[in-house]
């Protein structure tokens, strides 16, 4: 970034965008980085981002910055914090950073069209290359914030479809923690909770059938559990 010369201080808005993918057979969890094309740090992968529009709210610069990295909306999109050290950039650049989640399986559908956005590839947030300016310490900062609110709400679910078994969900938790969950445990207080709607089909394999869950839409999301006791 590089803010005109009559312009001391500018204000960027950047997002940090979650989604939990398959790599080499297991699953991960991942981030979307742009190479830059100029310079400062020319070449070098960064957070999707750009200068805050005169007549733009933060949250639509945020929403604007997901789609056209992603061509996707999110299931959740929330303010993390700002980084403005006077250091941070050759100019003196203010960033307002957002977190996101994004659906699996719209983020893999989406990758097998021809409709992926270019100079855009996906990360493991725990191998990442040095990235321009702070954002890897921005990158850190929303993994923490990530991994903490998945550990007390029920924030994971939006990385999952609309419908998935117990088996599903708790995968998509072990790999947000980056820790195992004790199966009996998670499902006894899945089971007790008023967020799982059962539906009445199942999930076949090479196991006995699954039953399918979805999430009650009127239970909110940032709300406790299903990892806490109540």
């Amino acid at each position: 970034m590089t803010a005109p010369a009559d312009d001391p201080i500018r204000v960027a808005v950047s997002t940090v965008i979650f989604s939990v993918r398959a790599d080499d057979d297991r699953d991960v969890l991942m981030i979307p980085l742009v190479r830059r094309t100029r310079e400062p740090h020319l070449g070098m992968w960064a957070l999707p981002g750009g200068w805050l529009g005169a007549a733009e709210g933060l949250d639509d610069a945020a929403s604007r910055t997901l789609g056209e990295t992603t061509g996707l909306a999110p299931t959740w999109l929330e303010q993390l914090y700002s980084f403005g050290d006077v250091d941070r950039s050759p100019s003196r650049v203010v960033s307002i950073i957002y977190w996101a989640l994004l659906r699996s399986d719209l983020v893999e559908a989406q990758r097998a069209t021809a409709d992926a956005p270019r100079n855009v590839a996906w990360f493991d947030v725990d191998d990442l290359p040095r990235l321009a300016f702070d954002h890897n310490r921005i990158v850190d900062y929303a993994v923490w914030r990530l991994r903490n609110k998945a550990g007390y709400s029920r924030i994971a679910a939006a990385l999952l479809p609309d419908e998935f078994t117990l088996a599903e969900l708790r995968a998509v938790y072990e790999t947000v923690l980056g820790k195992r969950l004790d199966p009996s445990n998670f499902r006894r207080l899945l089971e007790s909770s008023e967020a799982l709607v059962p539906t009445e089909r199942f999930r076949t394999g090479s196991h006995r059938p699954a039953r399918i869950f979805r999430y009650n839409s009127d239970v909110d999301l940032a709300e406790r559990g299903p990892l806490t006791h109540r």
